[in-house]
């Protein structure tokens, strides 16, 4: 606490210099659970990162991208104010489901703050993000200490919401000018709808988990006759195109190539796309556009364009490996060499390129929040600033990490200058700075008003309908629908 008292002014001043030198110069829901007991570890440096599930988004993607403004026209104010919550503890606990990204995130804050990492516990429940929330729950229930947690995207209302489990930023010192520079849709995830905080944000995302579309290079030039990423997206651009060409895929390998790896990589992109809630008025929305989605899949289902795998199945990553699956659907987490798409393509290392797909979508996302009952406020004040508000730092955390960082005028600067994200990574995909593709994909996303508690259970259940219903068995529209409604409501009770 005293270390962190003496270096919290130098953080800040350093942090408004770096800024200001900068700007002149220019779930898991989706993952299975790994174990059922909470584990504490200290912090490793490096690790992979797993899956979270998808919100939905429409998109209206501006003319360039890259030029896109902040949502205030202004980087982040690394200016805080003073908290409101306890200070004073002695070890500051940070809880989350998985070590994929929170150890390094503890790293680079410790190393920029000068705070003592031996106080810091973070408590790995070592499970999938989709089993997460019940642990926190009985955390909370224990009495336990716990400072700062980390909430996935398809569940984080589910918190934000609460405002017995999670504090407003405001009570932290922040304003909405610390985070001018962020991604609007992250904004919206992590601004409570509801109770005490409604319209107030909550949790902080350090992330912009946009995804593209990641093909074999040489398959696509064999069955396809495409030769550049940017050829790829203008065969692929749009639902009907992508159908099109899977199709194509399809028939001129005799069935033996998959173009898509999974409908729920598809779903994970159209579902992002949405343009109304899924529950309006309370009430459950199955829009025209779930049967337009229906039928794309249950097309490329039947005629081979995209496997019959789920995601994260045993057979998932090995259909990239042998070459049965011609494309994956990657967010920004799923590229290092240890995570599932880096072990898809590392049979064919080297012959795989990148292009923004059929449409702009984010896939998954993790959001910062804070007990109100901390007893550590300063220490979660600074984690916050360093991880999710300044640009110097986070545009180091891109790099070194790398991730698409939730910083606009950061990863403006990383693709203007053309520094190379990681190497791994760009050697895969034939050289290409996959940055600059997701930036591509990211700047279309537009979450205002479209965000639900329920949105979650509701997409797994629809899409488990469309795999099941629809596309094994067979059976009609009406069939799905209302396998939908029977399952949501069963889940959901309060929807009936």
């Amino acid at each position: 606490m005293n270390t962190l008292k003496k270096t919290l002014a130098l953080v800040a001043t350093l942090a408004m210099a770096s800024t200001a030198f900068v700007g002149c110069g220019k779930d898991d829901s989706s993952s299975e659970s790994k174990a059922d007991d909470t584990k504490t570890t200290e912090a490793p440096t490096d690790a992979p990162t797993d899956a979270p599930e998808a919100t939905d988004a429409p998109t209206d993607a501006p003319e360039d991208p890259t030029d896109a403004p902040a949502p205030s026209g202004t980087a982040n104010s690394t200016e805080v104010g003073a908290v409101k919550l306890g200070t004073g503890g002695d070890t500051f606990t940070v809880v989350a489901w998985n070590p994929d990204d929170v150890p390094a995130l503890i790293d680079a804050w410790t190393a920029a703050s000068g705070y003592d990492k031996s106080k810091v516990n973070f408590v790995n429940m070592d499970c999938g993000g989709g089993d997460a929330a019940e642990k926190y729950d009985n955390l909370f229930k224990s009495g336990d200490d716990l400072d700062v947690f980390f909430c996935e995207a398809d569940w984080a209302l589910r918190y934000i919401n609460d405002d017995t489990k999670t504090a407003a930023l405001e009570d932290l010192g922040f304003t909405d000018a610390n985070f001018a520079d962020q991604f609007a849709y992250t904004q919206e995830i992590g601004r409570a709808t509801a109770g005490k905080n409604a319209g107030k944000m909550v949790g902080a995302s350090w992330q912009a988990a946009a995804g593209g579309f990641a093909y074999r290079a040489d398959l696509a030039e064999q069955y396809l006759g495409v030769k550049t990423p940017e050829e790829m997206q203008a065969k692929i651009e749009g639902w009907d195109n992508f159908v099109a060409a899977a199709t194509e895929v399809a028939e001129a390998s005799g069935g033996k190539v998959a173009f898509a790896d999974s409908l729920g990589g598809m779903w994970q992109v159209f579902a992002a796309n949405r343009t109304t809630p899924w529950v309006v008025d309370g009430i459950l929305e199955i829009d025209d556009s779930c049967k337009v989605f229906a039928d794309y899949a249950k097309t490329l289902w039947d005629n081979g364009g995209v496997t019959h795998n789920s995601q994260w199945s045993d057979a998932w990553i090995p259909a990239g490996k042998d070459g049965s699956c011609m494309g994956y659907f990657v967010s920004t987490w799923g590229f290092g060499e240890q995570a599932f798409f880096g072990q898809a393509s590392s049979e064919s290392y080297g012959d795989w390129a990148l292009c923004q797909g059929p449409d702009s979508y984010f896939w998954g996302g993790t959001w910062i929040v804070v007990n109100p009952a901390t007893d550590n406020a300063e220490e979660a004040q600074s984690f916050i600033l360093n991880s999710a508000v300044d640009q110097a730092a986070m545009k180091e955390y891109a790099i070194s990490k790398p991730e698409y960082v939730n910083n606009m005028s950061a990863m403006k600067e990383i693709i203007d200058n053309g520094e190379n994200p990681n190497k791994f990574v760009t050697d895969n995909l034939g050289g290409q700075n996959y940055f600059e593709v997701l930036n591509d994909s990211v700047l279309g996303i537009d979450l205002k008003d479209l965000i639900t508690p329920y949105d979650a259970t509701i997409k797994s259940k629809f899409l488990d309908a469309v795999t099941n219903v629809y596309c094994t068995e067979g059976g009609s529209w009406d069939d799905v629908e209302n396998k939908v409604y029977d399952d949501v409501f069963a889940a959901i009770p309060e929807l009936a």
